[in-house]
């Protein structure tokens, strides 16, 4: 609004009373508690905060910034996006029980990736006679109520209430902040009917020194010197884990502890950067690949160091008689109904501080074997040495009509820094962007954390949030593509100038349900008769979407010799503030072997 504009309207209102209500406590509230965005997709349950939002306007009181989302599922990941960056939880807020609905998907990402999110639902409005201000006075609003709105979410948030008062609601964002960011993070969700967000109050008065997230825990003593001796008797130990670098300080321990005792690193469905790629002590990635892992199976001793799914028993599993320990934030992984990792000592702490105890303590010893460490050392980096040369030819093209997946994802590679964030989605790709896109600098790849797909668009507007003078590069496949509702994600990003680039790995279809097939029938009728299901035949413009909705560069890349140019072309692009997407198209779903 003008200055012009806003002076008039100040004249307009300034014979009326400003009112402060229970809106305006949770603006205060969210603002107070650090909190810089709200991603909303507002309905008929937000009049009092809209209200609250204007008069905020003219009074010039700060609170936080509002990034309009016309799809929950793109509010949500971008909340997801910017606390994976900064650490910091956002808020997200949507529409009663059908915006709630709505998100779904991007609620199980944040459950399951333990990802700090505070989300807030309106409620239908509890009167329809006009007994309170905010009663119902819409078709919907009959529609809209049901039961228990709350039990939409309880499987997948930390915390859930109902605001009832503004008199305490300022406890209530700071309790469910609190929890969110307490290790195991994740999302909290309140939820408010109108009358109650309509309602007038004094403005209360609130201590934010007693609402701090639970400090880090560590491992006992005793155990700590446990857990070292073991790692000093073992012969081929070995370290996996797949979310540890969401602490960026946990990796540089990590590498301590694995060069102090020449201790090979695998990463298992990785996340985040958890070790260095080109450290010769990193010895590779795990996905679904049916294939019995090496080092793992030579394992006499395994540290598993925050992993969800460090192995898959059915075809890849460690020896028998394989010593394992276990450390995570939550290593009973107490809301998935069947998990278990049978292990000899199982320690609730934060990898860092379990890091920081037990190099502090191999620092003490003086009669380390350090002729077996050396070589041990030589050996591990042999097998990484060879390794990279593998994946090295890999990437050679057999028919040079054909872009492969192994050479789109060196090209990308080459065309990016070490400073680049690089958001995964790509899915039956996960492994090649593991192999032919190694990343050294924590903080710089991320992905979902879970399953539900269509994460990666709205989690790049908020990594461009949090991260402002970073290039972010999106990689996600064509269906994924497809479940990001581009339509809103690129409207968002040219609104609020969050430029980014997005590479669609097309094989036209869905990968991952053929491959699943196939797992569980190598030879079945669907193999024999080549019919899954799966084709996305004709094939779309996927593109073309990003640059109706929201001006990107769109581009359709069909031959290797174009794919260099078009990437750095595109980078320029982005750089110059506009986004990108380049739908490249790879070999058909239909010729994708397991």
């Amino acid at each position: 609004m003008s200055i012009e504009k806003t002076s008039m309207a100040l004249a307009q209102v300034e014979e009326q009373n400003f009112k402060y209500t229970t809106s305006s406590a949770l603006m205060e509230a969210l603002q107070e508690s650090g909190v810089s965005y709200i991603f909303a997709n507002l309905g008929s349950d937000h009049p009092a905060i809209i209200e609250s939002w204007a008069q905020a306007q003219l009074e010039n009181k700060e609170f936080p910034q509002v990034i309009i989302c016309p799809h929950e599922m793109v509010a949500l990941s971008a909340a997801h996006g910017f606390a994976q960056v900064s650490g910091k939880p956002q808020a997200v807020f949507v529409h009663v029980e059908c915006g709630t609905q709505n998100m779904g998907g991007a609620i199980h990402n944040a459950a399951r990736g333990r990802v700090p999110v505070f989300i807030l639902a309106g409620a239908s409005p509890f009167t329809q006679e006009g007994e309170l201000l905010g009663s119902r006075n819409e078709h919907i609003h009959w529609l809209q109520d049901v039961f228990d709105q709350r039990g939409i979410v309880r499987e997948y948030v930390k915390y859930d209430n109902e605001i009832r008062t503004g008199k305490n609601v300022k406890q209530l964002v700071q309790r469910a902040l609190q929890i969110a960011e307490s290790d195991p993070k994740g999302p909290v969700y309140l939820m408010a009917p109108r009358e109650v967000l309509e309602a007038e109050m004094e403005p209360p008065v609130v201590d934010y020194r007693g609402w701090k997230p639970l400090s880090s825990c560590a491992i006992a003593p005793d155990d700590v010197v446990k857990l070292a001796k073991n790692l000093f008797k073992a012969e081929h130990p070995l370290i996996v884990t797949s979310y540890l670098g969401r602490n960026t300080d946990a990796v540089s321990e990590l590498v301590k502890l694995s060069e102090k005792l020449a201790i090979p690193v695998l990463e298992s469905v990785p996340n985040y950067v958890n070790f260095p790629a080109d450290h010769p002590m990193h010895v590779g990635y795990q996905w679904n690949a049916p294939v019995q892992n090496e080092l793992l199976s030579q394992a006499d001793f395994i540290l598993v160091i925050d992993s969800d799914i460090p192995w898959i028993p059915l075809v890849n599993k460690p020896a028998e008689g394989c010593a394992i320990s276990y450390i995570d934030v939550d290593p009973l992984k107490e809301k998935t109904p069947l998990w278990y990792i049978p292990s000899e000592s199982f320690f609730k702490a934060d990898s860092l501080v379990a890091l920081q105890q037990l190099n502090s303590y191999i620092d003490s010893v003086n009669d380390i074997n350090q002729v077996k460490i050396s070589e041990r050392y030589l050996k591990i980096a042999n097998i990484h040495s060879k390794q990279r040369k593998e994946w090295k030819e890999n990437e050679n093209l057999q028919n040079p009509d054909i872009i492969t997946p192994q050479y789109l994802t060196a090209c990308i590679r080459e065309a990016i820094d070490e400073n680049t964030i690089v958001m995964t989605e790509s899915i039956t790709n996960y492994d090649v962007v593991s192999k032919h896109l190694p990343r050294n600098t924590p903080a710089t790849l991320f992905g979902s954390g879970a399953s539900s797909l269509g994460w990666h668009g709205g989690a790049a507007i908020g990594a461009k949030l949090a991260a402002p003078e970073k290039m972010i590069v999106n990689l996600t496949g064509d269906g994924t593509y497809i479940f990001s509702n581009p339509t809103p994600v690129h409207w968002i990003s040219r609104k609020y100038n969050v430029p980014f680039l997005t590479v669609i790995y097309n094989n036209h279809g869905w990968g991952a349900p053929r491959m699943s097939t196939l797992g569980v029938h190598p030879n079945g009728i669907a193999s024999q008769t080549d019919r899954f299901w799966v084709n996305f035949d004709p094939v779309a413009d996927l593109s073309k979407v990003a640059e109706a909705a929201g001006g990107a560069y769109a581009q359709i890349i069909e031959k290797p010799e174009e794919l260099m140019e078009s990437l750095v072309k595109a980078i320029e692009i982005v750089k110059s503030g506009r986004s990108a997407v380049l739908d490249v198209r790879l070999q058909n779903v239909s010729h994708q072997q397991l």
